[in-house]
This record gives C-alpha cells, sequence and structure tokens, in this order.
C-alpha cells in the first residue's frame, strides 16, 4: 500500500509540475522570441503589402510595414494605444480652427465610422448644423 500511494503522489507531483510547464511556457517564450515574433509579424505585413494590386498603395504599404519594424526593433509598439492617441492629435493640429476641434472631436468617438483599414480606410463623419446667416 505505501508503494502505491508514493507512487500515486509522486504522479501527482509530475502532473502538476507539467501543468505549471504548459501554463509559464508561452509567459517565459514570450521575451526569447519576441524578436522572432517582431520578424514574424513584419513578414506577415509584407506579404499583405504585396497582395495590393496598385503599385502606388503597394509601395506605401510596404513603407509603413518597415517604418513599424523599425519601431519594434527600438522597443515602440507600433500598436501602443499611446501613440495612436499622439498620431491623432498630430494630424488634427495642421487643421485650422473648428476644423481641428471638429477633427479631435471625431477622433475622441463622437459622430459615426465606417470603413476598415484592410478596406481602404476609416471614414469618421460627424454632422454639424451651422444656422444661416440671417
Amino acid at each position: 500500500m505505501k508503494t502505491h500511494s508514493v507512487y500515486r503522489s509522486r504522479s501527482m507531483q509530475l502532473l502538476s509540475l507539467s501543468a505549471m510547464a504548459w501554463a509559464c511556457a508561452p509567459t517565459l517564450a514570450q521575451g526569447v522570441s519576441a524578436s522572432a515574433d517582431a520578424g514574424a509579424v513584419y513578414q506577415r505585413e509584407r506579404a499583405a503589402c504585396l497582395s495590393i494590386q496598385s503599385a502606388e498603395d503597394r509601395a506605401t504599404c510596404l513603407r509603413e510595414a518597415a517604418a513599424a519594424q523599425a519601431q519594434r526593433r527600438k522597443g515602440v509598439a507600433p500598436d501602443d494605444d499611446a501613440a495612436f492617441e499622439r498620431n491623432a492629435q498630430q494630424r488634427c493640429d495642421r487643421l485650422p480652427g473648428d476644423d481641428r476641434k471638429a477633427c479631435v472631436a471625431r477622433m475622441q468617438g463622437q459622430g459615426s465610422t465606417s470603413g476598415s483599414v484592410s478596406g481602404g480606410g476609416i471614414l469618421r463623419e460627424q454632422v454639424i448644423v451651422v444656422p444661416a446667416p440671417s
């Protein structure tokens, strides 16, 4: 009987260790494979760009994929929310007065949104009623 309970407790230990290893593996591998993942992401982005029919759009897509890869190498995530917010603000800053305010409002989610990046762009629209001059 003792051998059986020792055997069972050994089995449980091995099972527990195995489960912990499987649970921790993605986290441990994440640091090691970060550069490999970045390379794989770039290859996927590049492949998607090469499938674009228009030469001009393909060139733009490839430039953006290369720029995103360069950012990843520097340690800056291109999908960083803060960077997205900064980019949106900088795009709106180029507009004059009321147009800038409307742009910021659209970027903050006011109005309607349609389209997709893969479909060629996202259209953000906000209807502002301006009374006719009297």
